[in-house]
């Protein structure tokens, strides 16, 4: 009897002990961060630039899966059926708080089924129009799209996502009536509104293309003025008060991740971001370095989906799926 009581303690000790030495050890192998979009994109180019600094300071390779579709729906949903053990991160965004009020039938739930790392950095929306076109302020759109009620059309990278309830909100806020739509991504957008087959469109994506003088950049839809592009207002100096959105990008893992596989992550995380030579670098496709960890990123995204729900009734907006 005595002997089966010291084998049960051994074993209970051992089981007791296993997840433990597991997570001192983590990473063990191969952890995958999964980008629900496809590769090239900003969530992509943020991924990859995490999976190499990570790789280099934890030893062990971090590779980027790429699941895109259903709106990065197919991507997150992976992750949140993922088990709960450090080697599925889900790389993030915006869009992830946009989804649950916009989609009718979303297959996760953001809150019960992933936990929040890090928020890593933000990206204004550029309001822009074609170069050769006649607008040359938020002023001049407005006036005209007031004068022609659903003359006017506003592009997007899809339907859902940040840039399109960006412009559902600027048509709230300013009383215009506009036309949306939807593409498969910024490239064949931008292409449109180059060519004049689009009024505007807000976008992430199109700095280079300002850059290169191929759009106009009329505003930038974030509280503040860009740090990439300094001269250019936002929508609210620019005649619309209390209009503020911006894109922004951050990590998730599965519900049941171990704690201190978390604030490893965290603190490597905050790390990386802190390097003025990662600053540098997002800065090139105008992304600004705002990193918010833990309870702080989980507060903040309550609050975006309370305003995105909030805007999706205002402006009747869903999307049966």
């Amino acid at each position: 009897m005595l002997k089966h009581c010291w084998v049960a303690s051994a074993l209970l000790a051992f089981s007791l002990s296993g997840p433990a030495i597991a997570q001192d050890k983590y990473p063990d192998h191969v952890v995958r961060i999964v980008v629900p979009y496809t590769p090239g994109g900003t969530t992509d180019v943020v991924a990859r630039v995490i999976a190499n600094k990570l790789n280099a300071r934890l030893g062990q390779p971090f590779i980027v899966d790429n699941r895109p579709g259903a709106a990065g729906m197919i991507g997150s949903d992976v992750v949140a059926k993922s088990p709960g053990d450090g080697y599925t991160i889900l790389m993030g965004s915006v869009a992830n708080t946009t989804i649950p009020a916009v989609y009718t039938h979303v297959p996760y739930d953001l809150k019960r089924d992933l936990v929040p790392l890090c928020q890593v950095i933000s990206i204004p929306n550029f309001l822009v129009v074609s170069a050769e076109s006649p607008y040359k302020s938020v002023a001049d759109l407005v006036a005209a799209a007031k004068a022609a009620p659903g003359k006017f059309s506003f592009a997007s990278s899809g339907a859902g996502a940040s840039p399109h309830l960006s412009g559902e909100l600027f048509k709230v806020m300013t009383g215009t009536d506009m036309l949306h739509v939807p593409y498969k991504g910024s490239g064949p957008a931008q292409v449109d509104l180059m060519g004049g087959r689009v009024t505007m469109m807000f976008d992430n994506a199109s700095l280079p293309l300002i850059k290169g003088g191929k759009l106009r950049a009329l505003a930038v839809s974030s509280p503040k003025r860009s740090t990439a592009a300094p001269d250019v207002p936002t929508v609210a100096e620019a005649g619309v008060p209390g209009y503020a959105v911006t894109s922004w990008y951050g990590l998730w893992v599965p519900k049941g991740t171990p704690k201190p596989v978390i604030d490893m992550l965290d603190k490597n995380i905050a790390e990386i971001f802190a390097d003025k030579d990662i600053q540098a670098k997002m800065l090139e496709f105008g992304g600004d370095t705002d990193v918010a960890c833990g309870d702080k990123f989980s507060a903040f995204i309550d609050k975006e989906l309370a305003k995105w729900s909030d805007l999706v009734k205002k402006a009747n907006i869903k999307i049966d799926n």
